[in-house]
């Protein structure tokens, strides 16, 4: 019985030994004595020959692999720190076995330092503005298909993209940036302070202008309805004192006197047959 349990022990063993599962994920290589005899095996379910056989397998998915901060020297020879990343994965399985035994942390090393130099090759090609914003994203794809050439011939990496996180400039340099800066929008604020400045002068000498215009107009309009209403009101009066001259002229003298005697104390001094008097006198002969 003991004999039946160790047989069917190691029957299983065997059959679990000859066995393994590869996931979508994966890549693998299957090897013999440490040869490569299978460098680009299938996902799911394989079998091998235990003890003969070994199978190494690598993770398939797209890795992300950060730059090291480095300081690159640009067309104008002025610096810039870049902060990069890359994005990989394994594209010749047998090629990345051979070259790195599929450590990834290995790949990451051989590959990083292509990156940058492929980088400073890039930035001394350029100005500023251009590495920060006017060709960046033009440059990081002109890197990415030139290190992934040489990944692929040498390392059997795909080198999906390569994408800078962040362009500084170095402490001292920032500074004196900074400080131009604050200059110039301090200049560029005094001019359009001044345009502003020049542009509520010129409104306000027109609205001057246009008010001292408006107001001449209207008092010439005043003037010629005050003529015209006068004009009406004496040709009235004539009209109806003409009827009657003597009442007029009484009708006059009497406003003359309340004209000439409308305070109190008021004197004249006059003749007594002063014309001024006639209606004064009795019955106004």
């Amino acid at each position: 019985m003991i004999q039946i349990v160790v047989i069917v022990a190691l029957v299983i063993s065997v059959l679990s030994g000859s066995m393994y599962t590869l996931r979508e994920t994966e890549r693998g290589v299957l090897l013999q004595f440490g040869e490569v005899i299978d460098p680009d095996l299938k996902p799911g379910l394989g079998y091998k020959l235990p003890l003969v056989h070994e199978i190494r397998k690598f993770d398939a998915r797209t890795q992300v692999s950060d730059a090291e901060r480095t300081e690159f020297l640009t067309q104008e020879n002025k610096f810039l720190i870049v902060d990069a990343f890359v994005m990989w994965k394994v594209a010749n399985v047998k090629k990345y076995f051979t070259v790195t035994g599929g450590d990834p942390r290995k790949a990451e090393l051989l590959l990083m330092p292509r990156v940058k130099d492929g980088l400073k090759n890039k930035v001394s090609e350029r100005t500023v503005r251009e590495v920060v914003s006017g060709q960046r994203d033009q440059m990081m794809t002109d890197l990415a298909a030139t290190v992934n050439l040489a990944a692929r011939k040498e390392l059997g990496i795909q080198v999906v993209d390569i994408r800078v996180k962040r362009v500084d400039f170095p402490e001292s340099t920032s500074e004196s940036i900074y400080n131009r800066m604050r200059t110039e929008r301090e200049r560029e604020a005094r001019e359009h302070r001044s345009q502003g400045n020049e542009m509520a002068e010129t409104i306000k000498a027109n609205a001057d202008r246009e008010q001292r215009v408006l107001l001449a107009e209207a008092y010439r309009k005043a003037e010629i309805l005050r003529g015209e209403g006068d004009g009406r009101a004496a040709a009235i009066s004539g009209a109806a004192f003409g009827k009657d001259p003597e009442f007029y002229r009484f009708y006059r003298s009497l406003q003359a006197y309340r004209t000439s005697f409308n305070k109190p104390g008021d004197v004249f001094v006059l003749k007594g047959d002063s014309e001024f008097l006639k209606y004064m006198k009795s019955g106004g002969k």
